[in-house]
């Protein structure tokens, strides 16, 4: 088709990240009807228990000790253990060295996985909301012991991979702690455009992209035609939402179906969310979960989390300074991205997402989905 004759409703524009202006999305709906090999449905291996999976209750001999279990008993409901296979490690010293232009940083970390049930085929929205909030309050406590453990640590990435595509080597369900000596790079560009906009604007950019997904709408015309070109509607973008938590459809969503979760209150530092707080971002990672799961169920996944850095650039400032310094600018948030569609050389090549489905268009289905 073309351009003269394209469809009304298509869209092909490049979306600016308010958070990451460098990160654009090209959103173009007719690349949709291209034929495209999509990501395998992942398979769904519902059974409660597997005798050789060395993650199933009863095999705890298959896998390292556990480095905490809740509740520490034989009936553990959540078990942590060092990763057999880590990117990282504290096993071995190696120096850093500096060579022309060439340097490296001691692989130092720890990479650690967690057990999220003990039952091998369970997903996450299948989960008691109970357990979820057990599950984050997991991953609290450990990012807290890491980064108490060693100055030089500088950030803790929790994660999960749901399918093979996504990179799940083992079926039964289960997220990854990755402990690092550097920040990543997507999150050291978050920490720094925030604070960009809070040295600016004086407030969090976070909490305004949450503000106006809760208060504003606009309809923009056509200048010439004075036909409506588009409307934004107030609440259009989220897609659940608790007393305490919001998850929002991102406007310049890299993939198709991400979701995002937020604190509705300001709050740097998942280290900080309350204990009482986990059972509401508990209900709406469950809902969004299932949300996701009628629209677009066995789809591969990645979720992780984005909290703010911690360790400061020498070991006098302490190990929550940095933490501290961005404390007013930064939004922790968890990300979820499914994964249904395989990136192409242009994606990787330009490092501009390609995403064909209409980011409003997906947030009404699952917004609207009967649960």
């Amino acid at each position: 088709m073309s351009d003269n004759q394209s469809a009304p409703n298509e869209i092909r524009e490049i979306r600016i990240n308010p958070i990451v202006p460098a990160e654009s999305v090209l959103v173009a709906t007719a690349r949709s009807m291209r034929p495209k090999k999509a990501e395998e449905l992942a398979p769904r291996d519902t059974r409660k228990h597997v005798e050789t999976c060395p993650f199933c209750r009863g095999n705890e001999d298959k896998t390292p000790p556990a480095i905490l279990a809740w509740p520490e008993s034989a009936d553990w409901q959540i078990r942590m253990v060092e990763n057999l296979y880590p990117v990282l490690g504290d096993d071995r010293e190696q120096a850093s060295f500096n060579f022309g232009l060439q340097q490296t940083i001691d692989g130092y970390g720890r990479h650690e996985v967690i057990i999220d049930h003990h039952e091998h085929g369970i997903a996450v929205q299948e989960m008691a909301e109970s357990h979820l909030a057990a599950l984050f309050g997991v991953y609290q406590t450990r990012m807290r012991q890491l980064f108490e453990s060693d100055p030089r640590l500088k950030y803790v990435l929790v994660f999960k991979n749901f399918g093979p595509a996504a990179g799940a080597s083992i079926p039964h369900t289960h997220s990854q702690v990755i402990a690092m000596p550097v920040v990543p790079e997507n999150v050291e560009a978050e920490v720094r455009n925030s604070a960009a906009h809070y040295a600016k604007h004086h407030h969090c950019i976070f909490c305004a992209l949450i503000d106006e997904a809760l208060t504003f709408e606009a309809t923009i015309y056509d200048r010439n035609s004075g036909a409506v070109r588009r409307k934004i509607n107030v609440g259009q973008y989220v897609v659940e939402r608790g007393e305490k938590f919001i998850a929002i459809k991102p406007f310049a969503s890299r993939y198709e179906w991400e979701v995002h979760i937020l604190p509705l209150t300001h709050q740097a530092d998942f280290l900080d969310v309350r204990g009482e707080d986990m059972a509401d971002l508990a209900r709406v990672m469950k809902r969004t979960m299932a949300r996701l799961d009628a629209v677009i169920g066995g789809a591969q996944y990645n979720f992780f989390l984005h909290s703010v850095p911690h360790g400061g650039k020498d070991a006098g400032q302490g190990a929550s300074s940095e933490a501290g310094v961005h404390a007013a600018s930064y939004h922790w948030h968890l990300e979820i991205c499914p994964r249904t569609s395989i990136p192409t050389g242009f994606e990787l090549g330009s490092g501009l997402f390609v995403n064909t489905v209409n980011p409003e268009q997906a947030a009404e289905r699952l917004r609207t989905v009967e649960l």
